[in-house]
């Protein structure tokens, strides 16, 4: 073969070598697209089972603009690393959905189309740049027939929420009408007339702030059924329902429907109890029948008092306040921020709340979402009755050390509390708060609420109202009202909606390098310590020489004292080494770390990959060998 003919061999073999590297790239775009494959620990790019039913149930195309200033954020690098997350979530819904969510990734120029059409949206700009740029980082969403929905802003403190802010929001397109909420209440919580004052009384706040969210249908507790077009039960102090209305929210449970629940072992804002006096009682309020046959305990003769979380109250003109261990002020420590509803709320305030409890042989599950702290304890619900001064609660009260569960998620199998079907009329044999078709017997997942506090609805409790050119302004001082509202809207959502939960955050901590740095903050202490005592004692000493000293020249050091302070220094000298050795073997443990890493990621992970390559060459040799 001359030398001319192996050239061309040669180039005809890169030319087919090529072709076949086309194809091959042809191929894997035409069967393996849309092919994704999460390596991640936590599998953060894949999204849950709850957000593939939301993005199944679109029906119609809905838009998604995704408003992100790339340029203004180039200094930000944290922001722009979550910025990245953001996105390939966006990409993911889109990929999942069949092609009804139309993304749109838009970066807003100052002074552009584009910043302007951001602000039609009500995306506000947060200033965060160094020389105060103005940063859009929110999405917009249209559906078909001109509804929006809008995430402000995207705060990387919430990154755990973000697959829930994102279904929410398309569910929220997806289903555009407004939620009807079915209140049940046995106290007034809407506008009025007080008999006792002789005068009208203002709606709750709560209820105000409610009406501009959701469709609000007050019911009667004597009515025997609940409309099937209820999608969220909102009860508030049911007192003494009868077995009619029982029946009617067992059924309504049983079906799946959701609910939002108020119970209280003593309401002081109910005024209906008043005693010949004229002081309020108070009233309690409970679902024994229910919480039996869902395995539930709630201890509606028992008020939790916390010394720890107790709030201040006003004793009168001139004295000075008294801490009211009924009224607890719940902080982040005790506010579950692992769950949508309670997430990023820091203050919540209640008044003389119960407590629930799941018994032992129960089958589901309480999940709490507020909780007193360790320093409480259960007192009984008469002590807080007529209290003329709060400060006896203090007499001989003893924290048990538990923290009482004060509201909570129900989460799993609920049964009927009326397994022998609807109650008998009294009238006769005829049944009441009957439905159409057989009972229900039971649930297989509960999407109940519960809360023993009705008072924290009240706007005492929570939130200021004044009066201001005729307007009434109101100022909240704690965030009672957002947990209502995010409760109602998030059992508003659809089951998979509900279902969906905190995921994990996209920064992975260092924890080696961490736990170095703790290793090496402990021995630093410990070395520390160890030159203060040294200190401490070469004083004393000194102190011990200097009166014990009977010279005339006692304002000069003795030579005992020079000789203590040199060794002093010394040692001072040499403990000081010590912590620059502690400091330099630190850094040093990182960078061989990191050194380490390097060589793994750089070095071996290449070499392996190449031996396993070059060994499954060898054996294709050596089969096409023995075959030939």
């Amino acid at each position: 073969m001359t030398t001319r003919q192996q050239r061309n061999i040669g180039v005809t073999a890169l030319v087919l070598l090529g072709l076949g590297f086309l194809a091959a790239l042809v191929v894997s775009n035409t069967l393996l697209s849309g092919l994704r494959l999460d390596l991640t620990e936590n599998n953060l790019y894949t999204i849950s089972p709850g957000t593939r039913e939301v993005l199944d149930g679109i029906e119609e195309p809905i838009n998604l603009y995704f408003f992100y200033s790339d340029r203004e954020t180039a200094d930000i690098p944290f922001l722009r690393t979550y910025a990245t997350r953001v996105r390939e979530m966006l990409e993911e819904f889109a990929a999942q959905s069949g092609g009804q969510l139309v993304l749109q990734i838009i970066d807003p120029l100052p002074f552009s189309e584009d910043e302007d059409r951001a602000t039609q949206f009500g995306l506000q700009p947060v200033n965060l740049g160094t020389l105060g740029e103005s940063i859009f980082f929110g999405l917009a969403g249209t559906n078909s027939v001109g509804n929006e929905q809008t995430i402000g802003f995207f705060q990387p403190d919430k990154e755990a929420f973000l697959e829930y802010d994102v279904a929410r929001l398309i569910y929220s397109l997806a289903n555009p009408r407004k939620p009807v909420v079915g209140v049940l209440s046995g106290v007034s919580m809407t506008a009025g007339f007080d008999p006792q004052q002789q005068r009208m009384t203002e709606p709750w706040v709560i209820m105000t702030q409610a009406e501009q969210l959701f469709e609000i249908r007050n019911l009667s507790a004597d009515q025997a059924t609940i409309d099937d077009d209820v999608d969220i039960l909102w009860i508030v102090h049911p007192k003494e329902l009868d077995d009619a209305m029982l029946y009617a929210v067992d059924q309504y449970i049983m079906g799946g429907g959701r609910a939002l629940i108020f119970v209280d072992p003593l309401a002081e804002i109910d005024m209906a109890n008043a005693n010949p006096t004229g002081m309020a009682m108070g009233s309690a309020s409970n679902l024994e029948t229910l919480f039996d046959a869902w395995g539930i305990d709630f201890a509606v003769g028992e008020v939790v008092g916390d010394n720890r979380l107790a709030l201040s109250i006003s004793a009168g003109f001139g004295q000075r306040p008294v801490r009211h261990l009924g009224l607890a002020g719940l902080t982040p420590e005790t506010i579950d921020q692992e769950d949508v509803v309670t997430s990023g709320l820091t203050s919540i305030n209640v008044g003389t709340a119960g407590y629930f409890a799941v018994r032992d042989d129960a089958a589901v599950e309480l999940v709490p979402l507020l909780t007193s702290s360790e320093e409480a304890a259960a007192l009984p619900a008469s002590s807080f009755q007529f209290l003329p001064d709060p400060e006896t609660l203090l007499n001989d009260f003893t924290p048990t050390g538990d923290r009482y569960v004060l509201a909570a998620r129900l989460e799993g199998p609920l049964s009927t509390a009326f397994p022998d079907g609807p109650p008998a009329a009294e009238s006769g044999d005829d049944v009441v708060g009957a439905t159409s078709g057989a009972p229900l017997t039971s649930t297989d997942s509960a999407n109940v609420i519960l809360v023993g506090d009705v008072d924290m609805l009240s706007d005492r409790l929570w939130v200021q109202t004044q009066s201001f050119l005729g307007q009434q302004i109101v100022t909240p001082f704690a965030s009672n009202g957002d947990f209502v509202v995010n409760a109602l809207d998030n059992l508003a959502g659809s089951a998979a909606l509900i279902g969906i939960r905190a995921r994990a955050s996209f920064s992975r901590p260092f924890t080696t390098v961490d736990e170095l740095r703790r290793e090496a903050d402990a021995q630093f202490r410990e070395t520390e310590q160890q030159l203060q005592a040294q200190l401490d004692a070469t004083e004393a000493r000194l102190s011990e020489l200097q009166e014990a000293r009977t010279d005339e020249g006692s304002l000069l050091m003795s030579p005992e004292q020079q000789e203590e302070i040199q060794r002093f220094l010394g040692e001072q000298v040499r403990i000081r080494q010590e912590l620059r050795a502690v400091r330099r073997n630190l850094d040093a443990s990182i960078e061989q770390l990191g050194t380490t890493l390097r060589i793994v990621n750089i070095g071996l992970v290449p070499l392996l990959l190449s031996v396993a390559a070059i060994a499954l060459a060898v054996l294709r040799r050596r089969k096409i060998g023995a075959h030939g």
